[in-house]
């Protein structure tokens, strides 16, 4: 790896991409933009390529291609503009690559997260969909390509930083008993069952904690996103489903804990910003300024916890027990939920019929070994059809 170390980001207008160019900005010294992607944000993209100078942009098409090289002639900025998988693809597994940040939101940031995996980089996952459609496949493909693979979720980053450097031996065998999987309990926390009925996007996108993109904010107002965490950290950890508990902590200044047969419990703790995970995946296995301010422990005074209410956000139920039946469930699961979610941002279903349609699709769907990538967008794909179906029915 060269001493400066060149950085992919994928999805770059979004939180954690923004954050990502946050943190590597302060350290010019260690880091370089290699390419930058964006799906519709194009005059943020522009920015961004106009401030750190990648050798490649990658936009989703070419009506969006011409207007970003267009924007980029002027400015004098010479950037090469790709568009579509293809284009992502290419600047996830480059050559002249080091690192690959993976965070498109959802299904469309599978394959080229996979392609950095394929090539061996490191890549930082804040891709949860990824393993959650893939897991068996995508840990195979880790295991086959020596790719580094280290978490971002700030909950599995956590927990990565509370294991020992040997876990991949085996939790068991390096004494853990269960994970601990901190919720902060999203804006519905205390939010009757009745009166989530009547919730609105704007409010399920107001997150008490943390700022972040719509679609994510829908799945912790629902707990759907503790769910596909809760999967994710299967898959990273090697752990059943049975040991991975989730609990509510709603100042989200405890990440996540991991419970040893000793008695002993680590946790790690930090001020809610995505900046710390990254930070610590970037330079991993070293430190670095996150530019995050120190956790004043006073000004917190206090830290709660609660047991989850699955009977008020069953997405969390779904969650688990697409877990713990595997193969194509957890991709059903997710393709479900994005269908859901969109539908509930345009104002098509209520809040609580989120997870009517998710467990009406999972229902109707067989669980079948996925052997391939495409057997993996094959279960997507029916899922997606069931969710439509669904929504053709019962939606306004």
């Amino acid at each position: 790896m060269s001493q400066v170390q060149r950085i992919t980001v994928l999805g770059a207008t979004g939180s954690i991409g923004l954050s990502t160019l946050d943190v590597i900005a302060r350290h010019p010294e260690r880091y370089q933009v290699f390419a930058l992607t964006g799906y519709s944000r194009l005059d943020e993209l522009l920015a961004l390529c106009l401030r750190h100078r990648p050798a490649y942009a990658v936009v989703p098409d070419a009506r969006s291609a011409s207007r970003l090289r267009d924007g980029l002639a002027a400015a004098g900025c010479d950037c090469e503009v790709l568009e579509g998988e293809a284009g992502l693809c290419q600047v996830a597994c480059a050559s002249e690559v080091d690192a690959v940040m993976a965070a498109i939101v959802g299904a469309a940031g599978l394959r080229p997260t996979l392609a950095a995996v394929r090539a061996g980089k490191k890549v930082l996952l804040a891709n949860k969909e990824a393993l959650v459609m893939s897991g068996a496949l995508f840990m195979q493909a880790v295991r086959d390509s020596g790719a580094v693979l280290l978490p971002i979720d700030s909950e599995h980053n956590a927990i990565f930083q509370c294991l020992p450097g040997d876990y991949s031996r085996g939790l068991a065998q390096v004494g853990v008993r269960r994970i601990l999987l901190t919720a902060s309990g999203g804006p519905f926390r205390e939010t009757s069952a009745g009166a989530l009925r009547d919730v609105t996007p704007e409010q399920a996108c107001a997150h008490p904690n943390w700022s972040m993109g719509r679609k994510i904010s829908v799945d912790s107002a629902s707990m759907m996103n503790k769910g596909l965490e809760l999967i994710e950290a299967c898959w990273l950890f090697d752990a059943a489903p049975s040991i991975v508990e989730v609990v509510v902590h709603p100042q989200s200044v405890i990440h996540s804990l991991v419970d040893y047969v000793d008695g002993s419990v680590l946790a790690q703790l930090g001020n809610p910003d995505m900046r710390t995970p990254i930070a610590n995946a970037l330079a991993w296995p070293q430190r670095i300024d996150s530019g995050v301010a120190p956790l004043d422990l006073f000004a917190i005074a206090r830290l709660d916890f609660q047991a989850p209410d699955e009977q008020r956000f069953p997405c969390l139920r779904l969650a688990r027990a697409a877990a713990e039946a595997g193969n194509s469930a957890p991709a059903v699961l997710n393709a479900a939920n994005e269908v859901a979610v969109e539908a509930f941002l345009q104002g098509r279903i209520r809040f609580p019929e989120i997870a009517s349609m998710i467990e009406q699709v999972l229902e109707q769907e067989p669980v079948v070994a996925l052997a391939s990538l495409e057997a993996v967008f094959a279960a997507d794909q029916r899922a997606r059809e069931h969710a439509q179906a669904w929504l053709r029915r019962h939606g306004r």
